[in-house]
């Protein structure tokens, strides 16, 4: 069975980045300052955060 789960990057209020599943991302969540995605794995989720870090567009955690 193949994967199909998708990722994308979440920017809450705080200024954090956070990783989450595609599913469970709402386009009406009043906490959401920006996003970015969609992403195939975690971990191409996980380098592009770094990247967002980098960039001062994400505090790191």
């Amino acid at each position: 069975m193949k994967n199909t789960q998708l990722w994308y990057i979440v920017k809450r209020n705080t200024g954090k980045c956070e990783i989450f599943p595609s599913d469970l991302v709402r386009d009406d969540d009043q906490e959401v300052i920006e996003k970015w995605g969609t992403f195939v794995s975690q971990e191409e989720a996980i380098a592009r955060r770094i990247g967002l870090i980098r960039a001062g567009k994400c505090q790191p955690q």
